[in-house]
């Protein structure tokens, strides 16, 4: 069977499986649904395939899936829906356990320590087919009871009478009898209802009468006909032990003082007798009885005081009891539901349990099961197949099954071969295990159908190693899936976008897989058409085919000006275009902006040690390099050239520039006596070789506007520039020398100065007096008007600094200026000439 092979393959998860979460398609996520369980073993994951009412198969994620049983070649699942929390539904398999149905909702469950989850549903051993579940709606926990594997679910009929004697007063549809099954609510409560194999028929557990069951009530309840009839045998929750199969019940009361007397009953809780199994009190902690189900040898385990050991008492039955039973000493019952039907999962079944008055051991080779009698097939023989549900599921008169209104009964499935015939659901299948013969036949009259050809639909490409992204000269593996659809007479078009195309039959039927090797770098689009008489699907897959990455290196201009654009280059290697995505981290931001391209241009709004950082990634692997970038309000930038006999030993990468920008730089210190952490020497990429000398502001002195001759530096470093005092020693007997790349040039200062504000306070003057004049010559009036004047570029160069007039007037200021604008009223002017 399929899932016995799933549960046999995932034996070592245990019942709890991997969470799954769960979509939002809860249109197409109803009542009843087939899933495929598939094992995976690679990732060790369960998938949920869930065939929609589109008819195609769509991966479904749920929240989580518990398997609660799977006795007599059925599963019982309870999944958790996208819109459920504390609840889960109780589904049910067919025999190949591949298509599943409903059987309750909302079944309550909890989550336990190490994220172990309970659901509150429970088999009663001994009898099959009976389960006990608490349901919970609008907060309201309920206990239902089922004989038939979850067909008909039905409330606990409640007792008349309590332990006392007096009436419940409980009556249905009101007030029903609700248990804690596998857990209770309050933690001082052990809530597990006990049942045995070999006492079949006996359940005994703690719960309350009312409308719902409520936490923090503990009332032991007593039932000996497998749920029928109940009765009250304490007010108190107790620890509860079966021995000598059912024959002998031991109860000792959970509480938190010590105790030293236990109950117990040899007819089936209607009486209790009491026995002090120890001289001195004992905290109480639990019972366990010796190996075997025909034991009367017990122990209770606890202590005497929170900080003693433990205290083990052992309590033996067997001289209580002369002699063992006779045949005799037994009768016989028979399994009834609550409805009274002897006729259960398609048979009679009557059972042996000890008469009341006979006090004797059953022993070991006693036999609960007595005669079984096959019954005639009823309409409560059958449940909804996959895709119809009842009305009313928790009435056992409502057995009429409707079809879903997403399900097409007459549907061909999915493996319906052209030519062959197939059957369609009449809505019923029989319940698994169910045993009964002849009478109502349910699924009779199945209406025949020829499988028509059918236009194939889900078609999947998919590679086996589940890498999209893969080597040159690397094999790779096409798996093609069709989900639905005609395959024996449907041929399927292979394109793989590198010239190879090829047309298959059968392609998807056989399983056969294509195996192919892209050589050259590139993305590819691997197409597979699929086409019958009936229509055609496509399915599409982009595969990248690419090299390592071997190299990356971030070239970027180590010293900037603040707000100034920059260029950040990365440089890979291999080059690989359109397949590498770059990521780029500026400063401490954790988010980073993404380009295909390999260079960003970006700005520095503050000043300081600025850090970047670029990752390259190219299909599976990634490299990183970070530089930092030093970020100042001022600084100058001298051109310099090299000689000739540079370019033939440049082999035009990071690393050789690094170190003669650091040569260059060290030399011009010795030389100048400047300090060498002020200077730094950038060689550009390419040819002819040529740098850039930064003049950096030392650390210690203050940041004041000054105009640019007064930096004696520049001075000093252009005298050993043009007196050919730089220079340094070239393998093959070559002499490097450093020179200014054009002598007549001045530096470029980054940044502002007072020599620009002085031109245009100078500039000022003279506009206000030209004005002046125009306004006193014409002596005109022009209200409204303004005048305008603009400095460029040009005329700035002309103009000399009033600062200084000596021998460095070469280094004036050059920059982008955009100009100044000076704005006057007239009226205003005219009025100052006057005054």
């Amino acid at each position: 069977m399929l899932f016995q092979s799933v549960i046999d393959s995932y034996a070592g998860l245990g019942k709890s499986f991997v969470s799954f979460f769960l979509s939002f398609f809860s249109l197409l996520f109803k009542k009843s649904f087939p899933i495929k369980v598939k094992a995976d073993h690679s990732f060790c994951t369960l998938m949920i395939l869930i065939f929609t009412k589109l008819s195609f198969c769509i991966l479904f994620f749920l929240q989580d899936l518990q398997i609660i049983s799977t006795d007599e070649n059925q599963v019982f699942v309870a999944v958790q829906e996208w819109y459920q929390t504390d609840t889960y539904n109780l589904y049910q398999s067919d025999p190949q356990g591949v298509y599943y149905s409903i059987l309750l909702e909302n079944v309550r469950s909890t989550k336990q320590p190490e994220e172990n989850v309970l659901i509150d549903i429970l088999e009663v051993r001994g009898v099959k087919g009976v389960f006990l579940a608490n349901q919970k709606i609008d907060g309201k926990v309920t206990t239902l009871i089922t004989y038939n594997k979850g067909r008909d679910w039905d409330f606990l009929n409640p007792p008349d009478i309590d332990m006392n004697g007096k009436p419940t007063n409980c009556k249905p549809p009101d007030c029903y009898l609700h248990l804690h099954l596998r857990w209770a609510d309050n933690p001082y409560v052990s809530g597990t209802v006990h049942t045995k194999d070999t006492a079949p028929g006996l359940i005994m557990g703690a719960g309350n009468l009312g409308s719902q069951l409520v936490e923090y009530k503990e009332e032991m309840y007593i039932t000996s006909d497998c749920g029928k009839t109940w009765r009250q045998v304490f007010e108190e929750e107790h620890h509860i032990l079966y021995l000598d199969h059912g024959g002998v019940i031991v109860a000792i009361k959970d509480t938190s003082i010590p105790l030293k007397i236990l109950k117990f009953s040899i007819d089936e809780g209607q009486t209790w007798s009491t026995h002090n199994f120890t001289s001195t009190s004992v905290f109480v902690d639990g019972l366990l009885s010796e190996p075997g189900d025909e034991t009367l040898v017990m122990t209770v385990f606890g202590h005497i005081s929170y900080r003693s050991d433990w205290e083990l008492v052992k309590v033996d039955f067997r001289p209580s009891f002369p002699r063992e039973c006779t045949d005799d000493d037994y009768e016989s019952w028979e399994l009834t539901n609550l409805q009274g039907d002897r006729c259960i999962m398609g048979q009679q079944r009557s059972f042996r349990k000890r008469k009341i008055s006979s006090w004797c051991i059953k022993g070991r080779s006693f036999t609960s099961a007595l005669t079984s009698k096959v019954c005639e097939c009823v309409n409560s023989d059958f449940l909804c197949d996959y895709g119809f549900e009842r009305s009313a599921p928790l009435k056992s008169e409502s057995s009429k099954c409707f079809a879903d209104f997403w399900f097409n009964p007459e549907a061909p499935p999915e493996d319906c071969v052209l030519g062959q015939a197939y059957t369609s659901s009449t809505g019923y299948r029989k319940v698994v295990s169910n045993v009964c013969e002849g009478g109502v036949d349910l699924q009779q009259n199945l209406a025949q159908h020829m499988c028509p050809s059918i236009a194939p639909k889900g078609l999947q490409v998919s590679i086996r190693e589940e890498s999209l992204a893969v080597k040159p000269g690397e094999d790779i593996t096409f798996v093609v899936r069709q989900e639905q659809g005609d395959t024996l007479n449907t041929k399927y078009q292979v394109d793989l976008g590198d010239g190879f195309k090829a047309i298959y039959v059968n392609l998807t039927m056989t399983g056969e897989p294509i195996r192919h090797r892209y050589e050259n770098p590139g993305i590819y689009r691997v197409s597979v058409k699929a086409e019958n008489v009936a229509g055609h699907d496509e399915a599409v897959v982009f595969v990248q085919v690419n090299s390592p990455l071997q190299a990356l290196n971030l070239e970027v201009v180590p010293v900037i000006g603040r707000n100034q654009e920059v260029n950040l280059t990365a440089i890979i290697l291999p080059k690989n275009p359109n397949l590498t995505v770059f990521y780029w981290w500026i400063g401490n931001n954790l988010q980073p902006l993404l380009t295909l391209e390999s260079f960003l241009v970006t700005k520095f709004a503050e000043t300081g040690d600025i850090r970047v950082t670029v990752q390259a990634s190219c299909g599976s692997s990634m490299l990183q390099d970070s530089k930092v970038v030093h970020v100042f309000d001022h600084f100058h930038v001298l051109p310099l050239k090299f000689t000739k006999h540079l370019d033939m030993y440049n082999p035009d990468i990071p690393e050789w520039r690094e170190d003669i920008g650091r040569v260059v730089t060290r030399l011009l210190a010795k030389e100048t006596n400047i300090p060498e952490e002020t200077l730094m020497t950038v060689v550009k990429p390419g040819l002819p070789t040529t740098a850039d000398l930064h003049v950096l502001l030392p650390a210690n002195q203050p940041k004041r506007k000054r105009s640019v001759t007064s930096d004696k530096r520049i001075a000093a470093i252009k005298q050993a520039l043009n007196a050919h005092n730089i220079s340094f020693f070239l393998r093959g007997g070559y002499w490097v020398l450093v020179t200014l790349a054009d002598s007549s040039s001045d530096s470029q200062r980054i940044g502002g100065g007072s020599g620009y504000w002085a031109i245009v306070v100078l500039f000022v003057i003279c506009l206000v007096a030209v004005g002046a004049f125009i306004l006193y010559k014409f002596k005109r009036k022009l209200p409204g008007r303004n005048v305008y004047a603009q400095m460029h570029n040009e005329k700035e160069q002309e103009m000399t600094s009033p600062v200084n007039h000596s021998e460095d007037t070469q280094n004036i200021i050059q920059g982008n200026h955009s100009g100044v604008v000076l704005s006057i009223n007239s009226r205003e002017m005219h009025s100052y000439l006057v005054s």
